[in-house]
């Protein structure tokens, strides 16, 4: 039996969905009716070597709309009620790319709180795992006080300021990055404490490139908007991808064979990342490392 993915017109309403099958994992995918997680259904055929399967979801919507706090519960809560209590793995791709204060409601608040209404089923599985889409746009420049707020966990304040953002249309933009930059250092956060790591939970995100869907169709019909995108995400490798280069490493990050990757954003980008990053991306951080590790050792040695 599977849960299969939460869809909805823009990752805002959840369409959870059980089919039985022979093969005993369950999946609960919740993604928008294109893109990365419409694929990973497709791509986990019956007794895959994932381990998974995926179903299409009934045409019924029960309520689920990830921009309000009771409907990522409620979301959750139906998605346990129709894998008659349990979850061996989730997948949350739902998301926004709007220059809207729905944007940071959506990707930040609609990914974290249903996560964690699915972690109390989830932890009662054999084979645990959760995965989510974060995006290379969490590379690009962001605004600092959203990304604050977002991880702060005060929904009243990031929307008050992705309002401001919003209003602004040379900054509305970075709402959209601003929730990707919080998304994965939340992940990374996260998945080691008792919570995740603790119960035996692998939780980690994939951050694409630029995904060929019908999100973003429109700005790729032009010369001009091509032009654009290949700009500020650069893939050498292969140029533009399908949503299944992204499906299928969201399988395997929540297949059983996955036992060890903890708190990673993996950018599936076609190089975006090191192109835009370059080849060093610890020495930023090198005095904070040895803080670290001169703690650790005075520890060993006291």
């Amino acid at each position: 039996m599977v849960v299969r993915r939460t869809s909805a017109p823009r990752g805002r309403a959840c369409r959870p969905g059980v089919r039985r099958h022979r093969d005993p994992r369950r999946l609960c995918d919740w993604s928008a009716r294109s893109g990365p997680g419409r694929r990973d259904r497709r791509r986990a055929p019956p007794h895959s070597s994932h381990g998974l399967q995926t179903a299409r979801a009934p045409r019924t919507r029960p309520p689920g709309d990830l921009a309000t706090r009771e409907g990522r519960h409620a979301a959750a809560a139906e998605a346990v009620r129709r894998a008659d209590g349990r979850v061996d793995a989730v997948i949350a791709c739902a998301g926004l790319s709007l220059p809207k204060t729905a944007t940071a409601r959506v990707n930040y608040f609609g990914m974290t709180e249903f996560l964690e209404a699915m972690q109390p089923t989830l932890v009662r599985a054999e084979a645990p795992r959760a995965a989510l889409i974060s995006s290379m746009a969490s590379l690009q420049p962001v605004a600092d006080p959203l990304v604050d707020a977002l991880l702060s966990g005060d929904e009243d304040a990031s929307v008050a300021i992705a309002g401001e953002l919003e209003s602004d249309p040379q900054q509305g933009s970075l709402i959209y990055s601003s929730s990707k930059r919080a998304i994965s250092r939340w992940v990374r956060r996260e998945a080691p404490t008792a919570r995740w790591a603790g119960a035996g939970i692998p939780l980690n995100a994939v951050g694409p490139g630029t995904v060929v869907t019908p999100m973003t169709a429109d700005l790729l019909s032009s010369k001009e908007g091509t032009a654009l995108v290949d700009a500020v995400v650069p893939m050498p490798l292969n140029y533009h991808q399908s949503p299944e280069s992204i499906a299928n490493l969201l399988l395997w990050l929540t297949s059983v064979e996955n036992s060890h990757c903890c708190g990673q954003t993996i950018y599936c980008d076609g190089g975006a990342d090191v192109v835009l990053r370059g080849d060093d991306t610890w020495s930023w951080n090198e005095d904070s490392i040895r803080e670290t590790f001169a703690k650790i050792y005075a520890g060993l040695s006291g």
